[in-house]
């Protein structure tokens, strides 16, 4: 959810950490790093999405700003690197290794703001002490040692781990307030919604998301999205030290406005379109079967081979990855490699021959999988909203039976 500038990011903030580090010791007022609590003011910075598809869920980070000396400097933790050993591999695997980093704030937010991306900041009435409480822990975790996580986009990512620290310095008030608010959208909505100016990657997500990303969610888990944090803020209160409540965010200022394609408010409905490729495939099939038995075959194969390709892949998620928002996904039902098993009796049924007893049992197990998954969305607590493959897959594979079965 960050830049790419990862090796130059992380110089800074080795260097940074250093430079704080010597402040520490020195006895006179300095910076932010022995600035007393009463002089720091926080901030969340909220930068809006960008244009590359690991930009498109946006970004925060932390400011703390010494009124003495001027000094601010904006603690996020959304740092990878695409030069690490084994990255693609570890991306695969769900195993993301991300960094806490820091910069001064000018320096950060001018890479958001000369791409065209929203910065907005957000002040926080945070008293004297918690605010020196987040500064020493957010210093305490930009020590290299202490400067890494296992990274997950749903639950420990770059907004997560910001909420998270200003949860902890509010003593958990955070927490509970948003805890007490129903969200307003699941993990697959948000990510329909944020990937929909990449329609295939938005497809590809939608298909391999499992169960997990339709459950109800709250708005504290639904605040893994920085833009959902910096609205659910503007509904917090805290104690005002005099007994009573004042709102959270003292004041909003739109430092740079947004240049780019804003998402759209809500998910794309995928099912009429997925819906209207289901009945043309399935369409295709017959007629070519009845018209031109080559073109029938060969749109077949595509069909097969991709079927049973997706259910490689769905299974692989599954059971080789810790990617648990994509495990017990409904849609191996639709798509797996019994799929491949079919092929033979495609490829005979150009010279006319039928299928044999085994390909007739497949189709039957296929057909069951199918109708299975239908059932699984009459029967009460169906929680996997995989309709449009559905409708996708179920005329393609009524029509393949069919065909198959009209075999002279």
């Amino acid at each position: 959810m960050h830049f790419d500038k990862a090796v130059i990011m992380r110089q800074i903030r080795f260097a940074l950490f250093f430079a704080l580090s010597w402040l520490f010791a020195l006895p006179a007022h300095a910076g932010i790093a022995t600035a007393p609590g009463a002089d720091l003011r926080v901030s969340l910075i909220t930068y809006g999405p960008g244009e590359t598809y690991w930009e498109r869920f946006g970004h925060d980070a932390i400011e703390l700003r010494d009124t003495v000396s001027g000094e601010a400097i904006n603690f996020n933790y959304g740092v990878f690197d695409f030069n690490e050993k084994n990255f693609f591999l570890n991306f695969a695997r769900g195993r993301m290794h991300y960094l806490m980093d820091a910069a001064p704030s000018a320096l950060d937010e001018s890479d958001f703001i000369d791409s065209g991306r929203s910065v907005t900041r957000q002040s926080l009435a945070l008293s004297a002490d918690q605010a020196a409480a987040l500064r020493d822990f957010l210093l305490w975790n930009l020590r290299p040692e202490n400067a890494g996580y296992r990274y997950d986009y749903y639950v420990d990512n770059c907004t997560t781990r910001v909420r998270d620290a200003l949860n902890q310095a509010l003593g958990g008030v955070l927490k509970t307030q948003l805890d007490a608010r129903a969200g307003g959208m699941t993990y697959r909505q948000q990510t329909a919604r944020l990937m929909s100016a990449q329609p295939w990657l938005m497809l590809v997500l939608d298909l391999g998301l499992g169960p997990y990303a339709d459950q109800p969610l709250s708005a504290w888990q639904e605040s893994f999205l920085p833009m959902v944090l910096q609205a659910q803020l503007r509904e917090v209160h805290v104690d005002n030290g005099h007994g009573g409540l004042q709102p959270l965010v003292q004041n909003e200022l739109l430092v740079s406005p947004n240049r780019l394609q804003v998402p759209p408010p809500v998910a794309p409905d995928l099912r009429p379109p997925l819906a209207l490729a289901g009945l043309l495939l399935a369409a295709l099939i017959v007629l070519m079967r009845r018209t031109w038995r080559p073109g029938f075959v060969a749109l077949g194969t595509l069909y097969l081979l991709a079927a049973g390709l997706v259910g490689i892949l769905l299974l692989a998620l599954w059971t080789l990855t810790s990617h648990h928002a994509a495990w017990a996904n409904a849609n191996l039902l639709l798509f797996n490699p019994l799929a491949f098993a079919l092929l033979p009796a495609l490829w005979r049924a150009r010279r006319g021959v039928m299928p044999s007893r085994f390909a007739n049992g497949v189709i039957l197990l296929q057909l069951l999988a199918a109708l299975a998954a239908v059932l699984l969305h009459l029967l009460p607590g169906t929680v996997q909203k995989n309709q449009p493959w559905l409708l996708l897959a179920l005329p393609c594979w009524l029509a393949l039976a069919w065909s198959l079965r009209r075999t002279r």
